[in-house]
């Protein structure tokens, strides 16, 4: 059989997903055990690495107060959020930034004599795989870039490259991702997004909204109402805040 170009592209993404679900496998997960008040059991040496912490440190601590105060509602939020095992959702993907870590997080409550004995937290450390440091030195104390964007699609983690990301929108907790193709939901939130990604390319233009500045088509004015026509499918309009709008023009060269 003689393959045309376009099968062998989808055989090689096909691929690519499933190695690295292959690689999911292979990875040592970090398992932290909580009773009932989210307070830790239990928690085995990878968890203590990428925590930073020591068991005799974290023994009857609240789950917590290992996070930043800005990403403490996030966790209690997953943490309420999470299911009985047989009914428990997709791994989350959520920041660790003490230290600069992007956890794939999967959440379920436990039980046992009595009812709600706690909750087992596994994760898988993906750091490596989808960011790099920040080149400049005086940007060494930043967050690490994302170059790749853990994503679902079909019930699956598929890993997307940043090149090919168009628009990201906000939608609570999780971000709707836009590229020219597909639509992807990501369990990163957009704030979370905004301190990883290059703001040479990544631009936020409104409280839920954020583009790959290289596939902006148009700026548009109706009235009081501005907006960016994106080079997606049925090319989305963007809006853009008027907070924003001398940036933009600044980055786009309109004076």
């Amino acid at each position: 059989m003689r393959w045309t170009r376009l099968q062998f592209l989808k055989q090689a993404g096909r691929r690519k997903v499933e190695s690295f679900q292959h690689k999911l496998e292979k990875f040592d997960i970090g398992v932290v055990w909580l009773d009932a008040s989210n307070r830790v059991i239990a928690l085995n040496g990878v968890a203590q690495d990428v925590l930073s912490v020591k068991v005799g440190e974290a023994i009857g601590e609240e789950i917590t107060q290992f996070h930043p105060e800005r990403s403490r509602d996030k966790v209690k939020w997953l943490l309420e959020s999470a299911a009985c095992p047989a009914d428990a959702p997709l791994p989350m993907t959520m920041m660790i930034n003490i230290p600069d870590r992007v956890l794939l997080i999967k959440v379920c409550k436990m039980f046992g004599a009595d009812a709600g004995a706690g909750t087992c937290m596994v994760f898988y450390d993906l750091t490596d795989v989808i960011t790099s440091p920040r080149r400049e030195p005086e940007e060494q104390e930043s967050l690490r870039l994302l170059f790749k964007l853990p994503v679902y699609k079909r019930n699956k983690v598929v890993l997307v490259d940043l090149e090919h990301v168009i628009h990201l929108k906000s939608e609570g907790h999780y971000t709707d991702v836009s590229t020219r193709d597909e639509n992807y939901l990501c369990n990163l939130s957009l704030s979370d997004l905004e301190g990883r990604l290059d703001p040479r390319e990544f631009v936020r233009v409104h409280r839920s909204h954020m583009v790959n500045i290289r596939y902006a088509l148009e700026f548009q004015r109706v009235d009081e109402n501005f907006a960016l026509v994106m080079d997606t499918a049925g090319r989305v309009r963007v809006p853009v805040s008027r907070s924003n709008v001398q940036k933009l023009k600044g980055i786009l060269g309109l004076g």
